[in-house]
């Protein structure tokens, strides 16, 4: 796939080696200014030679460091958050002080710096990203326990901000009793198309991923895939908050997700809802969910290294 990123402005974070660094080069050849944040300042150097990119030499558990670094992201197109170390030990011999840095540099920095980020990016309106979420929950309701957040509710609030069109998110595997008249008309307003498990089941679902790709890549440049592993029927992944019966195996959707990392541009992945506690005792839900994201990963960095 090949996205032309000229005029643009990429942040990547522990951009000095590994995945960063490789990040920082894909996102530089495809023409965008490339902020590389790091606290390697020789790494960084180096790497400004190579690829042009603008050495930003920041320690992400540093209050100060993060004030002074969120400005830059004001003008900020991309935002790749790779920084991250780790740690293993058993808990009674984990040191404390290690885990609050651990929660500082991988989830309090990166939700610092995508707060920084948004509003601009919001306000360029610049991205023409599809969505295809398998789930058995359209999750679009509006109001939950008096909230506008919760886990029955991201879809709506995700569309409502402008970041994803409505026409161009695609649903595969719905079923159950939910959601209610209200909530599905004003998904028809936003002209989604959720292909529910009773049209898999009828049509195949060969068929249903073929029209759900066309969509996708209408006036798209990329797809986002969300993958709820309650999309899988509770025999095959019990592992979750909200079992519902009669879903996909967990063979179909392993092979749903390969077709899309081989045949759609594939610019990010994630896949929710596994909860160990409900889990059997073999983990054969995490163990699906744990496959689902390396055959994603796996496959579409080898259709990028096909294209050269």
């Amino acid at each position: 796939m090949e996205i032309d990123l000229g005029g643009r402005t990429a942040l990547v974070t522990g951009a000095a080696s590994g995945i960063g660094a490789a990040c920082a080069h894909a996102l530089a050849a495809s023409g965008a200014h490339v902020l590389s944040v790091d606290i390697s300042p020789e790494a960084l150097e180096k790497q400004a030679a190579e690829l042009g990119s603008e050495p930003i030499v920041a320690d992400l558990t540093d209050e100060e460091a993060l004030a002074r670094l969120e400005p830059r992201l004001r003008a900020v197109d991309v935002v790749v958050n790779n920084a991250g170390v780790q740690h293993v030990s058993p808990v009674e011999e984990f040191p404390p002080e290690r885990f609050a840095h651990l929660v500082s540099l991988m989830l309090v920095a990166p939700f610092r710096l995508a707060r920084a980020a948004l509003p601009g990016m919001y306000a360029r309106g610049w991205g023409r990203v599809s969505v295809v979420h398998f789930d058995a929950h359209a999750d679009t309701g509006d109001v939950q326990y008096g909230s506008l957040i919760g886990h029955g509710l991201p879809m709506r609030r995700l569309i409502e901000s402008g970041a994803c069109r409505g026409d161009r998110f695609l649903q595969i595997g719905l079923r159950g009793y939910w959601p209610e008249p209200e909530t599905l008309a004003w998904m028809a307003e936003q002209g989604m198309r959720s292909f529910e498990m009773h049209e898999v089941v009828q049509r195949g679902l060969d068929a249903v991923l073929a029209d759900a790709f066309a969509i996708a890549t209408d006036g798209c440049d990329g797809v986002f895939v969300s993958v709820d592993v309650d999309v899988v029927d509770p025999g095959t992944a019990p592992g979750t908050g909200t079992p519902e019966p009669g879903g996909l195996t967990g063979r179909q959707l392993l092979d749903a997700v390969r077709r899309i990392a081989i045949e759609l541009p594939v610019v990010g992945i994630d896949v929710v809802e596994v909860s160990p506690p409900y889990d059997n005792p073999a983990q054969i839900t995490a163990l699906l969910a744990a496959n689902l994201a390396y055959e994603m990963l796996a496959l579409a960095a080898l259709a990028a290294l096909a294209e050269g």
